[in-house]
């Protein structure tokens, strides 16, 4: 007979982990695309030269990716308040505008910083 395997993604920290740090990555790499003018950003018009704030976005999410390898609750704690916040003042800044929602520089930003949400709520979540 063959024994059942139990799945528990974010028992082993260390997988889990690097799945967060890509995640992390993902977002990064979003980030420079749309300070690079690659991804648009729907009916919102940045200033000439505001791209700073968005690389400065994209390396904070790299090193944060990066952190999260450490393995340190307090970390992941930290990262997923600082990254709740992010999407929450995003949202409340555009609710109103779908076109900045829904851009290809919205989606590509917040679809992975929604799933490196949910990693790392389940990391903080399985080391207790």
């Amino acid at each position: 007979m063959i024994a059942a395997v139990e799945r528990r993604p974010f028992t082993d920290s260390g997988r889990a982990g690097r799945v967060a740090a890509l995640f992390a990555g993902l977002t990064a790499l979003a980030y420079v695309l749309l300070a690079l003018g690659v991804l648009g950003t729907g009916g919102y018009q940045g200033e000439p030269g505001s791209e700073g704030i968005v690389l400065f976005a994209a390396g904070c999410y790299a090193v944060g990716g990066a952190l999260v390898l450490l393995r340190r609750r307090w970390l992941w704690i930290l990262g997923a308040v600082v990254n709740a916040l992010v999407l929450v003042f995003f949202i409340a800044a555009y609710a109103g505008d779908a076109s900045v929602l829904l851009s290809t520089g919205g989606i590509a930003t917040k679809v992975p910083q929604v799933l490196l949400q949910v990693w790392l709520l389940g990391l903080i979540a399985g080391r207790r």
